[in-house]
C-alpha cells in the first residue's frame, strides 16, 4: 500500500510535472496475480486494482490501516472492468459482469476476487455505520444524459452507488460514457469542495492520451493521463479532461456528503 500525503492549493502552484505525477496520479494498478492499493489522506481514500488471473485473490488488511481486517473500519466499491468474474464477501458469491458495481460495507471480514479476465477497481472511505454488501449491473443504474455536440460534451452518466440506489456511508460512484465526437468529460469544470473525487480512464488506445485539468480555477496545472491510470483530485481542486481519442471513466467520491449536484461551476472564460 502506497501511502500519499495530503497538497494544498500553495504547494501544488509550485509543483512541475514530476512533483504533480508524484502527489496525483496513480498508475500500474491492474498488475496480473496482484492487489495494488494506494492510500491518499484526502479524505482517507483507497485506490486500486486486483487482477487475480488464474487465482484467487484475498484482500488482506494493510499496517496503515491500523485495522484487524480491511473493511473492519471501512466501506469498499469494487467496479469491473474486464470480463465477468466473481467477488466473494463474507462466503457469498457476487457475479460481476464488465461495467458492474459491487458494495460491500463495512464489518465484512473475508473478500476474495476471482476470474481470469476480470480486473477489479477498488476504491474505499471510511464508514461508521453498516450498509448491505449490493450488487448494481450497468443497466440497473441512474441513467442521466447530460452536455450537448456542439460543445463536444454529450454524455451519458450512470450512477451506480448513490443517495437514491445504493446505500453507503460515504462513496458515491458511477462511470460516464461519451458520445461519438464528444472528447470533454465534463466542462464548464467544477469543484467539489465538501469531498475528494477519483477517475479512472479506461478504454482508450494505448497511443492516445489524456489531458487532466487539475488545479485551483485561476491557478490550473495539467496531468497526461494514459489508459487505466488514476487521478486524485482533492475538494479544491477542479476536474475535467479532454481526450486524443474516445474513452470511458469511472468516477468516485467520499467526503462530507452524497449529493450528486454539489458542485461549484466555473465558466471555461474564468479559467486561467
Amino acid at each position: 500500500m502506497e501511502i500519499r500525503y495530503p497538497s494544498s492549493p500553495s504547494e501544488v502552484k509550485h509543483m512541475d510535472t514530476a512533483d504533480l505525477r508524484e502527489r496525483f496520479l496513480v498508475t500500474d494498478i491492474f498488475k496480473p496475480g496482484e492487489i495494488n492499493l494506494t492510500y491518499t489522506h484526502h479524505d482517507r481514500i483507497v485506490v486500486g486494482g486486483a487482477v487475480p488471473g488464474s487465482d484467487t485473490l484475498k484482500l488482506g488488511t494493510y499496517d496503515p490501516l491500523r485495522a484487524e481486517y480491511f473493511t473492519e473500519n471501512r466501506e469498499l466499491a469494487v467496479f469491473n472492468i474486464g470480463d465477468t468474474g466473481t467477488v466473494t464477501a463474507d462466503g457469498k458469491s457476487y457475479e460481476l459482469p464488465k461495467m458492474a458495481a459491487l458494495y460491500i460495507g463495512r464489518g465484512t471480514k473475508d473478500i476474495t476476487f476471482a476470474g481470469a479476465g476480470a480486473r477489479y477497481y477498488l476504491f474505499s472511505a471510511t464508514s461508521h455505520t453498516n450498509h448491505p454488501t449490493t450488487l448494481v449491473k450497468a443497466e440497473e443504474g441512474n441513467l442521466l444524459e447530460l452536455g450537448d455536440q456542439l460543445n463536444s460534451n454529450k454524455r451519458t452518466i450512470r450512477q451506480l452507488i448513490h443517495a437514491g440506489g445504493v446505500k453507503s456511508s460515504q462513496i458515491v460512484m458511477g462511470f460516464t460514457t461519451l458520445a461519438p465526437g464528444s472528447m470533454w468529460n465534463t466542462m464548464p469544470a467544477h469543484t467539489h469542495d465538501r469531498r475528494t473525487e477519483c477517475y479512472l480512464y479506461m478504454d482508450l488506445p494505448d497511443d492516445q492520451r489524456v489531458i487532466h485539468l487539475m488545479g485551483q480555477p485561476h491557478e490550473t496545472r495539467h496531468l497526461i493521463m494514459a489508459n487505466e491510470d488514476v487521478v486524485i483530485s482533492p475538494s479544491w481542486s477542479i476536474h475535467s479532461g479532454v481526450g486524443t481519442s474516445a474513452y470511458t471513466f469511472v468516477w468516485a467520491m467520499a467526503g462530507e456528503q452524497q449529493e450528486f449536484t454539489d458542485m461549484d461551476h466555473y465558466p471555461p472564460a474564468t479559467l486561467l
